[in-house]
């Protein structure tokens, strides 16, 4: 069974749907005990970091989710949920879950033709080969809405990239970890093809 981490975000039902088309048992839950004996975790939505961060402390989820991510399991970020996995955020200078070193930040607004927030689609670039991309083009097309970009201190978990005024971090992959800046579930086939590459993922 898969979870989806409920924290009264939206666009959860959005990824429910994609993981019932592709066969996959699915549940929004916030409850401990159904996250942890979950096989893997996606933990998507949209908002801003710091209501997310106190709704997830809250709910006691923030710890849920980094005892989910000790065990080794696969689990998946999507939107806020790469966002909040960093150390800190500069969007209301939020402090996140830290399991990723590095920070988030604001796109520059001192340019004409630069719309923040991003919204629509964006190519994004492989820069390493992952499981998750397997048979998604490169570059391929995805659906971004969003007016912060991470900014991983460490490199070499950095698997795809994107242009949006600047080059940035557009996905992730550590150990068991992987997440994703675009909307997997708003992004078509290739969106479908990397959420079912993500659920075949051995722990």
């Amino acid at each position: 069974m898969i979870a989806i981490i409920d924290y009264d975000a939206g666009n959860l039902t959005s990824v429910a749907r994609a993981l019932t088309h592709l066969g996959y048992k699915n549940q929004i839950t916030s409850d401990t005990e159904t996250i942890l004996a979950a096989d893997r975790v996606i933990f998507p939505g949209v908002g801003a970091a710091k209501a997310t961060m106190q709704t997830l402390q809250k709910r006691g989820l923030n710890h849920v989710l980094t005892d989910f991510y000790r065990t080794g399991k696969p689990m998946l970020g999507i939107c806020i949920g790469i966002q909040i996995l960093f150390e800190h955020s500069e969007e209301e200078d939020a402090e996140c879950l830290g399991l990723l070193t590095g920070q988030v930040k604001k796109y520059p607004t001192d340019t004409k033709t630069l719309k923040v927030p991003q919204i629509g689609w964006n190519e994004v670039y492989q820069t390493r080969t992952h499981a998750i991309f397997h048979g998604v083009p490169n570059p391929a097309h995805f659906y971004f809405v969003n007016s912060y970009y991470p900014e991983p201190k460490k490199e070499d978990i950095v698997i795809g990239k994107t242009q949006y005024g600047l080059e940035f971090c557009s996905a992730i992959a550590q150990d068991n970890l992987i997440a994703t800046q675009f909307h997997l579930e708003k992004s078509g086939r290739v969106g479908l093809k990397m959420l079912n590459n993500f659920l075949k993922i051995a722990s």
